[in-house]
């Protein structure tokens, strides 16, 4: 057995996180200038090499902690990555997560100290190795996530409008959606708690403000259910 193990290849495992955040502007994505080589001085997704003592999810935490100072993040296991060649300078395997935060408490001097940089996903430029494919691969798979089940509280701020909402469905999916039947649908979900304040700024009326309840929109999370947007 223990000839086993010495013969076999030994292969570095690499942690790449695709970080959506969400503001005025719309659905972003947060990259870093890579400060070594190969590719030195190109755009990348954030990550890093899993450690002898971590698991997956622990070095995906500890990355994410490291470039945005957040902890407490919804993060999703993505996909594996072990083309041969995907990586000029050794054999790597990439594990890649993609995460969910609001950009209004995103941590801005990290930001600044790593030389990371908020995309419109639209404008994002040309990332290095396989990692634009990742990101392609993570908005599908948020897409998806979205047409059938709650989002929106990691994204949005602690108060929001039904028109911040709608706007945030509309930029991840990429479509425009009837409004009438959306309010209806979330109002369906029961997870809005409705705010006595209101936005001045979108009307003259304003609109009401609303928080999410989140032991109702965890639950929803957990339910075999499709919203179907």
């Amino acid at each position: 057995m223990l000839n086993s193990y010495s013969s076999a290849d030994k292969v570095l495992l690499a942690v790449d996180c695709i970080i959506f955040g969400f503001d005025d502007e719309g659905l972003k994505i947060l990259l870093i200038k890579r400060d070594f080589e190969p590719e030195k001085g190109k755009w990348s997704l954030i990550g890093g090499f899993l450690k002898k003592e971590e698991v997956l999810d622990t070095a995906a935490i500890r990355i994410l902690d490291r470039y945005t100072g957040l902890q407490d993040i919804y993060m999703e296991q993505l996909y594996a990555y072990s083309e041969i060649n995907r990586d000029p300078v050794e054999r790597t395997i990439s594990v890649a997560y993609y995460a969910l935060i609001n950009i209004e408490n995103h941590n801005a001097e990290l930001t600044q100290n790593y030389h990371a940089q908020w995309f419109s996903i639209g404008q994002a430029p040309k990332l290095i190795f396989d990692h634009d494919s990742m990101v392609e691969h993570a908005i599908r798979r948020l897409r998806y996530r979205t047409s059938i089940k709650p989002v929106g509280f990691e994204l949005l701020p602690e108060k929001f409008s039904m028109r911040q909402l709608l706007e945030l469905y509309e930029a991840i999916l990429s479509k425009e959606l009837d409004k009438r039947n959306f309010i209806s649908k979330i109002n369906s979900l029961d997870i809005l708690i409705k705010l006595e304040e209101k936005d001045m700024m979108s009307s003259r009326k304003g609109s009401y403000l609303y928080t999410f309840d989140k032991e109702k929109y965890d639950a929803k999370l957990l339910d075999n259910f499709v919203l179907n947007l």
